[in-house]
């Protein structure tokens, strides 16, 4: 299914930075991860993360973290998605879990301005890759909060708020995601400028938009982490064994700088 899905859009991607995996997620996978994110957001442990990465001296870690929960952790290792990563045109056999992060969000929520989510500080190369997968579990209708990708954007080295300036607007040479089916995911080059722009109002009996986004980099150099219980998160996936054997990096610390108190809220 992925070698004949996305084998050109790999061959693409140092030029366009970005692909799109339609159906990449299967059911009863996606209604696990349905189930599992309803309970993250309506019991309050998505905002109690948020808390604690914003305000690490005045709130403790939360009591659970994503990857504590059963198939947001199989997501985090998920073996197709693994497999693609290794290509060499997307981060070879050799790459580490950064961050996982799960939310519902209303279809006409506000939209998030033109920005980046590489992990440098201060931004100065694009020596080696980083990528972000955009899970749309629920997939993505016209009026929900479409996905804007500025093609070819990876390869500058700029801030991540470079073009904040510009809020949501089009700008030319973009493209547009707007409708997926459900279980599809787009991967970013997490340099990639992107946008998320307002949805529309709900449908009736739409429950929201349904993202989980996971990110990964190659190995080779220090990752800044950006939150200050990484070293917990990254516990839980050597715990749960999540991608022994093939992928025996995902989860080491060795990857990683020391947290920074600048980071606080970065990534949330």
């Amino acid at each position: 299914m992925i070698a004949s899905q996305v084998a050109a859009q790999i061959k693409e991607f140092d030029a366009k930075g970005f692909l799109v995996l339609q159906g990449l997620l299967r059911s009863p996978f996606i209604e696990r991860l349905t189930r599992e994110v309803d309970h993250w957001v309506d019991s309050g442990l998505r905002q109690r993360s948020i808390d604690a990465a914003l305000h690490p001296d005045l709130c403790q870690e939360p009591n659970t973290v994503e990857l504590e929960l059963m198939a947001h952790g199989e997501l985090s290792a998920y073996p197709p998605l693994l497999e693609l990563l290794e290509d060499e045109n997307l981060l070879g056999p050799s790459f580490v879990f950064h961050h996982l992060h799960s939310d519902r969000r209303p279809s006409a929520a506000p939209g998030k301005p033109w920005h980046h989510d590489y992990e440098q500080r201060p931004q100065r190369h694009r020596r080696l890759p980083m990528v972000h997968v955009l899970h749309y579990v629920q997939g993505l209708r016209p009026g929900m909060g479409a996905l804007a990708v500025l093609p070819g954007s990876h390869h500058e080295v700029a801030e991540k708020d470079a073009r904040s300036h510009l809020g949501t607007s089009a700008l030319p040479g973009e493209v547009l995601i707007s409708e997926l089916p459900p279980g599809s995911s787009v991967l970013l080059h997490s340099a990639l400028f992107h946008t998320r722009r307002t949805g529309g109002a709900s449908a009736p009996g739409d429950s929201g938009r349904y993202m989980i986004d996971a990110s990964y980099c190659r190995t080779g150099e220090l990752w800044p982490p950006v939150k200050p219980y990484w070293r917990r998160i990254l516990a839980v996936g050597r715990d749960r064994r999540l991608g022994q054997g093939r992928w025996a990096e995902l989860f080491e610390e060795r990857h990683f700088s020391a947290y920074e108190p600048d980071d606080v809220g970065r990534k949330v």
